[in-house]
């Protein structure tokens, strides 16, 4: 993610037991925290809970990668 020529949205990685990347309550955390409620995330003992959608959604959508292999 580093070497991308764009910027990526760090801030919605997270851990696969759906706890944000950083230590509880350091300043990382707090901003993560913080950006994800911004998009209408919920945070609830400490673990991001899924936004619910009654929509289909399309994989290849949400999938982020290299376009000219296509």
């Amino acid at each position: 993610m580093s070497r991308s020529p764009t910027p990526l949205p760090w801030h919605r990685v997270i851990r696969s037991d759906q706890t944000l990347a950083f230590a509880t309550g350091s300043e990382a955390y707090k901003k993560q925290q913080g950006l994800l409620e911004n998009e209408g995330v919920k945070i609830n003992n400490r673990k991001v809970i899924p936004l619910e959608s009654h929509e289909a959604i399309d994989l290849d959508k949400l999938l982020w990668g290299p376009t000219d292999l296509y």
